[in-house]
């Protein structure tokens, strides 16, 4: 009975032995992509740098809640486009990127630090998140913010707002060095619910509201095609600006590095005198 009872509490010590709990903190490095109205191809080709901070608690091998705050640059530029609408529309704009967000994540093979043989897996991720962005345009050398502008004819105090909430999403693989540190490659995009990431949506406002509303700055930077001679003006009030029928987003793709601060959990035996009882 005794060599039974050592059998049986072994076992459940090895089981609970291998499901680890615990935090891990990291931070990364990679790039940001935008993709929106001056990029509507998916155009991956002019990346701006990305960071990203990672707190991350494992439930256990497979389930763990992740928060992470990142920064990225992003911009866009008519001019790198093959079509000819966009060439003779001829706008750009270049924005800084906070990105708070937090998600659950499922490892797809069972991972555990410094594991000889569950030490890789890939998985994916799912959460909410918030993001401020100021899209800014540059003119005569010098860098203007859009969102004050109201480039598309918005009244005073009706502009977008540059907080936004997002669906975040994605995935990457990990891979164990030893017990404590370990490697993340990942990739997450963030689904947006506003179209003015890139300060372009609707349509062309009428240049003389908006230069008694705005000022001559912010007529010059709606229309930029009259500096295209190439191409015919397309700035005409209530003329297509921009697609409002899609939202815009953006991504991050980022290695981090990750410390993990927790401890194998054992079982507890309240009444370690049982395992010699007869």
């Amino acid at each position: 009975m005794r060599t039974a009872l050592i059998i049986v509490c072994t076992f459940f010590l090895i089981v609970q032995v291998e499901a680890q709990r615990g935090w891990e903190v990291g931070a990364g490095v990679g790039v940001s992509h935008y993709f929106g109205d001056l990029n509507p191809d998916f155009d991956l080709g002019h990346p701006g740098p990305g960071a990203s901070l990672l707190g991350r608690y494992n439930f256990n091998e497979r389930i763990a809640a992740r928060f992470s705050f990142s920064f990225g640059i992003i911009d866009g530029d008519d001019a790198r486009s093959d079509n000819s609408f966009q060439r003779a529309r001829n706008l750009s704009f270049k924005s800084n990127i906070w990105d708070l967000s937090t998600m659950l994540e499922f490892n797809f093979f069972r991972f555990e630090h410094g594991h000889r043989d569950y030490f890789f897996t890939p998985y994916v991720s799912a959460g909410l998140g918030a993001f401020h962005f100021n899209p800014k345009a540059k003119l005569d050398g010098t860098w203007h913010e859009l969102r004050p502008l109201g480039t598309e004819g918005q009244r005073r105090g009706r502009e977008y707002h540059s907080i936004q909430p997002a669906i975040v999403y994605g995935g990457g693989l990990k891979f164990s060095i030893n017990y404590r540190w370990s490697i993340n490659v990942e990739i997450y995009g963030r689904w947006l619910f506003t179209d003015y990431l890139d300060d372009v949506s609707t349509t062309y406002p009428d240049p003389n509201q908006l230069r008694q509303q705005r000022g001559d700055i912010a007529v010059q930077l709606s229309d930029r095609s009259i500096e295209i001679e190439e191409f015919p003006r397309v700035g005409e009030p209530g003329r297509q600006r921009g697609d409002a029928s899609r939202n815009d987003s953006f991504s991050f793709a980022i290695i981090s590095i990750n410390y993990y601060f927790g401890q194998l959990d054992c079982p507890r035996i309240s009444r370690p005198d049982l395992l010699y009882r007869r």
